[in-house]
């Protein structure tokens, strides 16, 4: 009951000041209406570009290298909104002529950089949209933006192409010059070493062994003729035929026993008392040696120490080459390596040399991936904005809602007894209520100018609705009226 009065409250105050409310309602739907009609008009330019891949790109891939249009995709709109791209289109219509001074034109630069809009759609569809006051400019803008943007990114590659082709051909030169060095010194290393790396290192050590050998040999036979050779001077003494034979017995026992064994040690007291015999004889009872066979055992010494040195000299030298054998090898299998590694990475540049002719040949043809414009933007009929169905619907609604706010405020700020409860609060006794006392006359003006009141605000009414109605059929009557008095 207490929600029923108070809308019959409200109603009854709306009743009570209705021209009141009328006219504030009106006047507000009236300036939002005006408002929309004066605010600029803005056209939006559209164009849908395509990216189309060529079918030779599948047929050349892995031989020819294609630019990935996914990367230039995803940082598609901040290339055609880049300042460098707009400076370019800016020139091709001229509009830098209307601008006067730097901070002008750079205010233009973030207009025009704002009012730019890229759509992506399924990564090879996206849309450009400008939009600007002139439906000309905008389309004209539009068009430009789009052929800019795709020369730009065609040439760009094309640019790509020359400067891998030109890098990798003077890597190439630079390369064969090094591979050319590298087989140089690869050459005269074997030259220099070629007869030490091919010396087998087994045989070479099986030979300093069996010389080694040899040496040894040499050096007993040398040994034992010159314990002969007192023996030659005193050929017919046979107290140093027997010494000599004995020492000879000595020798070869101790190669197998120690000095403690017992033939060692009777060998040895044999010996000694053999040196005291000879110690104990005159020197006529010496015989005289052969000369004959002195010479003969000194010629045979004088050869074995000249093929005992030269032994020796043949074990240093094949030993001193036995050492040098892995040092060469290490060199030779590391120059080996140096010349490998610079002869795989020339085959690989040549490959891709080859690959960048063919891209080269592919984006002079345009073979690679195609921008092919789907719909070039055409010049715009309806403005995107200002969005008038909007506005004036708001202006409505802003209208009642602001006409009604006025009269409750109105009433709030109003303290005058309005009823009989608000006496009765206060305490004082109601005998009796006197009802406003009109006469018929009064009530037929009243009823005549509230008749005359609803035919105005309701006709005004319809006239906005009526202006709502043709903006939202696209058919502008205010502009029409416009347009003829203007004579446009």
């Amino acid at each position: 009951m207490q929600n029923e009065f108070d809308y019959k409250k409200y109603l009854a105050l709306i009743a009570a000041k209705k021209r009141l409310f009328a006219a504030v309602a009106l006047v507000i739907m009236t300036a939002g209406v005006v408002f929309c009609y004066f605010l600029p008009k803005r056209y939006e330019a559209k164009s849908t570009v395509f990216v189309e891949k060529n079918v030779i790109t599948e047929l050349v891939k892995g031989i020819a290298v294609t630019p990935s249009m996914d990367q230039a995709i995803k940082v598609l709109t901040y290339a055609i909104t880049s300042r460098t791209l707009v400076q370019k289109v800016v020139s091709d219509l001229d509009m830098d002529t209307r601008v006067k001074n730097d901070a002008q034109m750079e205010a233009m630069y973030k207009e025009i950089q704002k009012n730019i809009n890229v759509k992506v759609k399924d990564n090879n569809l996206f849309i450009i949209s400008y939009t600007d006051q002139d439906p000309r400019i905008a389309r004209d803008f539009v068009n430009t933006l789009v052929r800019r943007y795709i020369e730009d990114n065609v040439s760009s590659k094309r640019e790509e192409s020359y400067g891998a082709i030109k890098f990798l051909s003077e890597q190439l030169d630079t390369l064969k010059e090094r591979l050319d060095q590298s087989d140089k010194e690869l050459t005269q290393y074997k030259a220099q070493k070629g007869g030490i790396i091919s010396i087998d290192e087994g045989k070479l050590f099986q030979e300093i062994n069996t010389a080694q050998q040899k040496l040894y040999d040499i050096q007993l036979r040398r040994r034992h003729l010159e314990g002969l050779r007192p023996l030659s001077r005193k050929a017919g003494d046979p107290l140093q035929t027997k010494l000599v034979m004995l020492q000879k017995s000595l020798e070869e026992l101790r190669v197998q026993y120690t000095d403690s064994y017992p033939e060692v040690v009777k060998v040895k007291t044999e010996i000694a008392e053999l040196k005291e015999q000879m110690k104990g004889r005159k020197g006529d009872d010496i015989p005289v040696a052969d000369p004959q066979e002195l010479e003969k055992v000194e010629a045979e010494l004088h050869a074995l120490k000249a093929s005992e040195e030269g032994l020796k000299r043949y074990i240093a030298t094949n030993q001193s080459l036995l050492r040098t054998i892995p040092t060469a090898k290490a060199g030779m299998e590391e120059l080996e390596l140096e010349k490998k590694n610079r002869k795989d990475l020339y085959d690989q540049l040549m490959s891709r040399h080859g690959q960048s002719e063919v891209s080269k040949q592919m984006e002079i043809q345009d073979k690679t991936t195609n921008f092919r414009i789907v719909d070039p933007a055409i010049m715009p009929v309806k403005p995107v904005s200002p969005d008038r169905v909007k506005i004036i619907f708001m202006a409505i609604v802003a209208g009642l809602a602001g006409a009604f706010g006025l009269i409750i405020g109105l009433d709030y700020l109003d303290h005058s007894v309005k009823d009989v409860d608000v006496v009765k609060s206060l305490g004082f006794p109601v005998l009796a209520v006197i009802p406003r006392i009109r006469n018929d006359e009064q009530e037929r003006q009243e009823r005549r100018r509230d008749f005359l009141l609803y035919q105005v605000a309701g006709c005004y009414f319809m006239l906005i609705l009526g202006v709502l109605a043709s903006e939202v059929l696209n058919y502008s009557i205010v502009d029409k009226i416009v347009s003829k008095v203007t004579g446009g």
